[in-house]
This record gives structure tokens, C-alpha cells and sequence, in this order.
């Protein structure tokens, strides 16, 4: 009787032990199902992938900013080629193309070959573009600006001597100026003062 009590109880410490086992199998491979994975994932916030839009650049705007970007650019070279008496430290033919760039050649050259230089500094100001056409085969835009030639001084080349110039002279003046596309960048073929101050 005895005896038939302990294995009783043995055998029931088998089958719980076993349960537990079984329980925990269970367990496991329910969290590890497939069905479990897709219940998981279907929960689970997807990834957020930033999907980078390429900035959509209005082509008419775009060649307004490079127009007057070289038009700012074509004085710094100016302010170079005035300033040297041989003409060679500037490099205007990287802005310049056409009318603007032979007048600024021939204009340069009369001035060193008096004995003159310029020092000091262009100002432009107030740029707008009244104009453009991107439409073209050679697109253009038309600038707009307010030059100040006030702290452009024209002085002699060797005693560095500022030269007497008309006291009525215009020192800041309306300038119309056209800046074309090149296949090698934009450059300005037209510089017109417009003979009124501002």
C-alpha cells in the first residue's frame, strides 16, 4: 500500500514536470511562429524612410540669381583690371563676353596709357532683373542696379596722386546692364549707364 502510494505520487511529479515542460515548449514557439512574427510586425510601426524630393528650382529664378551674381562678380574683375597698369592681374573674360568686355578693354587701356590707374572700390546696389528669357538659345537676363563709383578714385600710377576730374560728374548712377547664358556661364555683353543718378 505503501509502496503503491509513493509510486503514485512519483508518477505524478513525472506528468507535472512534464506539463511544465510542454507548457514551455509551447510558449517558446508560439512567440517564435511564423504567425506570431506577422502579428508582431503588423503591430509594430513601420520604418519611416525619408524619401528626399529633389528641389524643383523655378529655371527663371535660377538664372536671375546667377545673373547678378555675375554682375557683382564682372566689377571685382573690373576694379582689378583699372587698378593694374598692365591689365593682366584680372580676369574679366570670365564675366565678360562681347560689347562689354571690348569697351572695358579699350577703356582700361586709355586710361594706363595716360598714366592712370584707379584705386578704391565699385559699389553696386539696389540690383533687380527687369528682364529674362530662359527660352532662348542663348537665355539672358536684363540687370538693374545703382553704381557707386564715389570711393573709385582715378589717381596717377606712379605718385599715386588722385587726378582732378568735373565736379559734376555723376558718382552713383543707374546702370543698365544685359547678362547672357554661355556654355561656359553666364557673362555681361552690355553695360549701359542710364545717365540719371539714384
Amino acid at each position: 500500500m505503501k509502496c503503491r502510494a509513493l509510486h503514485s505520487t512519483a508518477h505524478l511529479r513525472q506528468a507535472a514536470a512534464a506539463s511544465l515542460t510542454l507548457c514551455a515548449a509551447l510558449t517558446l514557439t508560439a512567440c517564435s511562429s511564423p504567425d506570431a512574427k506577422d502579428h508582431a510586425a503588423t503591430k509594430s510601426p513601420k520604418a519611416t524612410q525619408t524619401q528626399t524630393t529633389p528641389a524643383t528650382t523655378d529655371p527663371k529664378e535660377e538664372a536671375k540669381k546667377e545673373a547678378i551674381e555675375t554682375y557683382a562678380a564682372y566689377w571685382q574683375e573690373m576694379e582689378k583690371l583699372y587698378a593694374d597698369p598692365t591689365g593682366r592681374s584680372a580676369d574679366l573674360e570670365r564675366y565678360a563676353a562681347s560689347e562689354a568686355l571690348r569697351n572695358a578693354e579699350v577703356d582700361a587701356k586709355s586710361t594706363h596709357d595716360r598714366n592712370l590707374i584707379n584705386t578704391g572700390d565699385v559699389a553696386v546696389n539696389d540690383q533687380a532683373v527687369t528682364k529674362v528669357d530662359v527660352s532662348r538659345k542663348i537665355p539672358n537676363a536684363t540687370v538693374s542696379s545703382c553704381l557707386d563709383i564715389s570711393r573709385w578714385q582715378t589717381v596717377n600710377a606712379k605718385t599715386k596722386e588722385p587726378v582732378s576730374l568735373p565736379d559734376n560728374r555723376l558718382t552713383k548712377y543707374v546702370i543698365v546692364s544685359v547678362v547672357e547664358k554661355y556654355p561656359q556661364g553666364w557673362r555681361v555683353t552690355r553695360d549701359r549707364p542710364q545717365g540719371k543718378s539714384c
